[in-house]
């Protein structure tokens, strides 16, 4: 049973495992399928969901088709791209509180579990992914399911995220939010890190300095 009066809920891509790399390639070999420019549908998609970008770059494409294209690029880079986890990453999962934390990820949990184990970063037992809901970042949807699924109120937990998009959707959900590895602080974070080493001691902190006897 989780003793912690703190939750911690994590974004994925971007804030645990980096992987900024990966996604450029993967847009920029879909791209190159379709003649087009890969920076500017790398720019489109920085911005938007997958079915968003394909609507805006390609719209006289079949959006199943091409997020069937899409699906497979991310997959093959899953199995044969290269992945680090960011700095400090592995210490701080492992640092938390059985139970307190989960991951909050637009991506798919096959994939998510595929980059962890690449990286031998530790799984938490929650893991909201794209499939597990109706709306995506910014929407709230994913953080209070996490948040649902810990059996956390929302005023307890935290929302670590590197994006903008994902930052709404912490602040939407009614959480405390801390953006991390961006230069300048995402509009709207309680507290900016420049990296994920810098914010672990006071995530760690949040997680454990409440503890509870249940």
């Amino acid at each position: 049973m989780n003793t912690s009066a703190g939750y911690v809920l994590f974004d994925v891509d971007g804030t645990l495992i980096d992987a900024l790399d990966n996604q450029r390639r993967v847009w920029a070999a879909w791209a190159a399928r379709h003649h087009l420019d890969p920076a500017e549908v790398y720019r489109v998609a920085l911005r938007t969901r997958p079915s968003e970008t394909f609507a805006a770059v390609a719209p006289a494409l079949d959006p199943a088709q091409c997020l069937a294209e899409f699906h497979a690029l991310e997959d093959e880079d899953v199995r044969s791209g290269m992945y680090s986890a960011f700095d400090g990453a592995a210490p701080l999962l492992r640092g938390l509180p059985a139970g307190s934390w989960a991951l909050v990820t637009s991506n798919y949990e096959h994939r998510v579990r595929g980059r962890f184990s690449r990286t031998g970063l530790p799984l938490p037992e929650v893991i909201v992914d794209a499939a597990g809901v109706s709306e995506g970042k910014p929407s709230p949807v994913p953080y209070l399911l996490a948040a649902e699924r810990l059996g956390a109120a929302p005023g307890n937990c935290l929302v670590v995220e590197d994006a903008p998009s994902g930052v709404e959707a912490g602040l939407r959900a009614g959480m405390t939010v801390w953006g991390v590895n961006t230069p300048l602080p995402v509009e709207g974070v309680h507290r900016h890190f420049a990296s994920l080493r810098e914010a672990a001691p006071s995530i760690l902190a949040y997680a454990t300095a409440q503890s509870i006897v249940n």
